[in-house]
């Protein structure tokens, strides 16, 4: 809507007064009231590893420290050994008159290993009023918390989440191993059967979250179906504030008895807000204070008010107008072409809590992923949530839409709906409860066997065989990297992240753009000529597929040295030694097919061939996973990439946009360049 010079600026002159009036009001009110009243500061930390030197953790009983990780009991009888942090946590505050209770997330990882048939008793968090002591009798069946004459009722109020691995009179009769919620006796309140096989050392990841709104206890943890992993799940309705004190220690106690287990925990994250209100320490200060400030807030307030209105009545009409203008244009031009559904605002901002952080998953290049829970759907979503404020991310938003949204396979993330509204650009999708392979794989959260490793590179290379061969049109994804395969359920790899993605003619098969990848993941002739093509899809498959087998990051930003060698040069310098074996993950501990390494390890190193006309289609790659072609044959040294003459640089695309920032979508893993890297790359 247009607006008359004239009166914008009267408008504009009458503004600028009143808000140096307002200034001038507001400024010491705030000061005073910051200086007055208090807030509550929210405790977080993050140790993906547990070391002796670290200071915050206070250890009792028999703890031994194993480099990284803490481990809490030997294969030893009769011991207890227990670990908190050093602070107390602040659980609610009651200061106001009002109840304000904290919220708070946990995420912890452990291993429970025993050579006996039976095992010792099991492993605990828990929240407990300080001092929280050690019993004096050492009894397994208390797992460190109670003692033998507490074991039905505790002296001492505590709420812990036990994963207990011996059954005891008191424990479910139906079940052995079993994650169960206690509340100041070792009788569960509420249990699940826990899917655990302590005869093999593994990795069990667990979340304990709390949020005193809807006064739920969630716990999420692993569970394993034979050798493969997948996601369990605890809810408990409780108030902490009406078991526990203000203040409570919290930590972890684990215990043998007669039988024995070792006891060990490798990572250990906490985030907790305390969402108080005003409080004073007496009440005829607050009342003081109160009448004090209350005439000077109330000139303030009418100012404001009235500033308000002023500045709402001349830009609100046009700010519909534009916001309708966008929105009815994205809406029909994803209604023609996407299978997806339109959310309203209001529904995604129920089901993340009002995007509340602690159902972050995590963040890129150009949004931050939220958990959420559905009610039409009866499910957990995850929903990105990308800035329309820049212009990249709103090209990434529409062509995920539209391009994603019409492809379906099993080997792909659904996305299953978007909504945009005043800034907020979001995208709906399948929730993957196992994260990304990148997580999985460098961040120590889990630990994959060989069958789920090579599941999941022939899971990724179906998804690019649908995406380049078996789509209306073929689909380049362009950002094919361990941080964009998501993992579900039963470790089923879903390619994801179609922002970059490009529809192409079958025929044609390339499209030259302004580059677009991941330093590390992106095939050669894409960083000197911006042309993607199927060719540089598949590099990026078989640098991932390299990562899979050795378990190291194709570039490492933690590496300095000029000289050290990228991943696919010493995968290729070993198979020219014939010790391409050599590459394989030490953490596997030489447990894989030896066949199926070598294969996948080679197929990989083709993929990834410095000449693209070199590199298999994704087809014959598939053949050769599948033992359907023999192996191919390679040069026993890599070879220097020929593919850009000087006479092609007429060709080649080099934008102004090409060093602004971000190059993907992902700030985890993507190391960003300017035209100073682009001219040095010219001149080799």
């Amino acid at each position: 809507m247009a607006i008359p010079t004239r009166a914008s600026s009267s408008t504009h002159s009458s503004l600028s007064s009143l808000s140096s009036l307002l200034f001038y009001f507001i400024s010491p009110v705030t000061i005073f009231l910051l200086l007055v009243i208090p807030y509550s500061t929210p405790l977080e930390f993050n140790y993906p590893s547990l070391e002796q030197s670290n200071p915050t953790l206070i250890t009792q009983g028999n703890i031994t420290y194993l480099g990284s990780e803490l481990q809490l009991t030997t294969n030893q009888t009769d011991q207890i050994g227990r670990v908190r942090y050093f602070q107390s946590l602040h659980l609610w505050d009651n200061s106001s008159g009002k109840l304000a209770e904290v919220d708070f997330v946990t995420n912890f990882s452990f291993s429970i290993y025993s050579s006996q048939t039976a095992p010792g008793d099991g492993i605990a968090f828990f929240l407990a009023k300080p001092p929280f002591q050690r019993p004096d009798i050492t009894d397994g069946s208390g797992l460190g918390l109670v003692g033998t004459e507490e074991l039905y009722s505790s002296s001492n109020p505590f709420v812990a989440v036990e994963f207990d691995t011996f059954r005891n009179k008191f424990d479910p009769p139906d079940y052995l191993g079993h994650v169960g919620v206690n509340v100041n006796s070792m009788i569960s309140n509420e249990t699940t059967p826990w899917a655990c096989n302590l005869t093999v050392l593994r990795t069990y990841n667990a979340t304990v979250s709390y949020v005193s709104r809807s006064k739920n206890l969630t716990v999420t943890f692993t569970g394993y179906a034979g050798e493969d992993p997948f996601v369990q799940s605890l809810y408990y309705g409780i108030s902490l504030a009406d078991y526990l004190p203000e203040w409570v220690n919290f930590g972890f106690s684990a215990a043998n008895g007669l039988f024995t287990s070792r006891h060990i925990l490798h990572s250990w994250s906490f985030k907790s807000i305390l969402q108080s209100g005003p409080s004073s320490k007496d009440s005829n200060r607050g009342l003081v204070l109160g009448l004090s400030i209350g005439g000077c807030f109330l000139f303030v307030t009418l100012l404001g008010f009235t500033c308000f209105v002023l500045w709402r009545k001349i830009w609100a009409q046009k700010e519909d107008q534009d916001d309708l203008n966008f929105d009815a244009s994205m809406d029909n031009d994803f209604e023609k072409s996407s299978g997806a559904r339109k959310f309203s605002y209001d529904e995604l901002l129920s089901a993340t809590n009002n995007f509340s952080e602690q159902e972050k998953l995590g963040q890129g290049g150009f949004g931050v992923v939220y958990r959420g829970f559905i009610t039409s759907l009866n499910s957990y979503v995850a929903i990105k949530r990308v800035s329309k404020c820049s212009s990249q991310g709103l090209k990434e938003y529409a062509s995920e839409v539209k391009i994603i949204s019409r492809l379906r396979h099993k080997n792909l993330v659904e996305l299953i709906g978007w909504c945009h509204r005043k800034g907020d650009l979001l995208l709906v999708y399948e929730f993957m409860s196992n994260g990304s392979l990148d997580s999985l794989l460098f961040k120590r959260r889990s630990w994959l066997t060989w069958e789920t490793r090579y599941n999941i590179a022939y899971g990724l290379a179906l998804a690019l065989l649908y995406l380049h061969e078996e789509c209306e049109k073929c689909v380049l994804h362009r950002d094919i990297k361990a941080s964009n395969v998501m993992l579900d359920s039963h470790l089923n790899a879903k390619l994801g992240d179609f922002g970059l993605a490009r529809l192409v003619d079958h025929k044609k098969g390339s499209q030259t753009t302004i580059l677009a990848g991941t330093i590390g993941y992106m095939a050669p002739e894409c960083v000197m000529t911006g042309k993607a093509s199927k060719e540089s899809d598949v590099y990026s498959l078989g640098v991932v597929a390299l990562e899979i087998a050795c378990g190291t990051k194709a570039v490492d930003p933690n590496v300095k040295e000029d000289n050290e060698k990228g991943l696919v040069e010493w995968v290729w310098e070993l198979y020219g030694m014939e010790l391409i074996l050599e590459a394989a993950d030490p953490k596997l501990f030489g447990e894989f097919d030896r066949q199926q390494m070598e294969r996948l390890l080679i197929v990989g190193l083709w993929c990834a061939h410095p000449d693209y006309c070199l590199r298999p289609s994704i087809k014959q790659a598939i053949h050769v996973l599948d033992s359907e072609a023999p192996l191919p044959i390679l040069a026993s040294k890599m070879p220097v990439p020929t593919y850009l003459s000087p006479l092609d640089f007429s060709s080649a695309s080099f934008s102004p946009e090409f060093g602004r920032g971000n190059i993907g979508t992902s700030t985890a893993d993507s190391t960003s360049f300017d035209h100073n890297d682009q001219t040095q790359l010219l001149e080799q």
